[in-house]
């Protein structure tokens, strides 16, 4: 987002607006990935059909412990990475778009960081709510107890989101073309 910040200045400029929607992007596409990563393969508690002989939506129920089960289990957990993959490309080219200079100032920014945070926090609440618990088609632990680890998974994120706002809101703006603080952009 190139903006002319008076006479003797042109240049992108960085400030909490234009680092709002790579920040997001960005946290959505990684908690994502750590989503998928720990929980669904490596600890292996979820994938993204796996409670669907309980579902909300009448999706036909593939149990992971059959080879059939795994298998259309894998497909949609690709499916789900695929999706964060192309938030993180997004993520990082609406970022590249607003910045020419200054990117290490940029990667270091708290504005940056705290939007980041926010949208990992997102993806928890708008997954968990969305699948776990308005359709139904899977829970972060099924079980006896699994309302409780689904809502674990949405107070996670909103403290995600709690503390990313809190850390966006107390970083400086700064414009990566003059090295400096926005003008007339302290704390927000």
């Amino acid at each position: 987002m190139a903006t002319t910040t008076g006479a003797a200045s042109s240049g992108p400029r960085t400030d909490t607006g234009s680092l709002r929607l790579p920040g997001i992007l960005l946290g959505v596409g990684l908690g994502g990935f750590v989503d998928g990563i720990l929980l669904h393969q490596l600890l292996r508690w979820h994938h993204m059909l796996t409670s669907t002989d309980t579902d909300r939506i009448g999706v036909k129920y593939y149990p992971a412990n059959t080879v059939q089960g795994l298998q259309m289990n894998t497909l949609w957990d690709g499916i789900f990475h695929a999706v964060c993959w192309l938030a993180v490309l997004l993520g990082l080219a609406s970022l590249y778009a607003r910045v020419t200079r200054g990117r290490r100032r940029v990667w270091t920014s708290g504005k940056l960081w705290g939007w980041i945070l926010v949208g990992r926090g997102l993806f928890n609440l708008v997954e968990g709510v969305l699948d776990h618990h308005v359709l139904g088609i899977h829970h972060v632990y099924a079980g006896p107890h699994q309302i409780w680890w689904d809502l674990g998974f949405l107070l996670l994120g909103a403290l995600f989101v709690a503390v990313g706002w809190m850390v966006q809101n107390r970083a400086r703006a700064f414009d990566p073309a003059t090295g400096g603080p926005t003008p007339g952009a302290g704390p927000s």
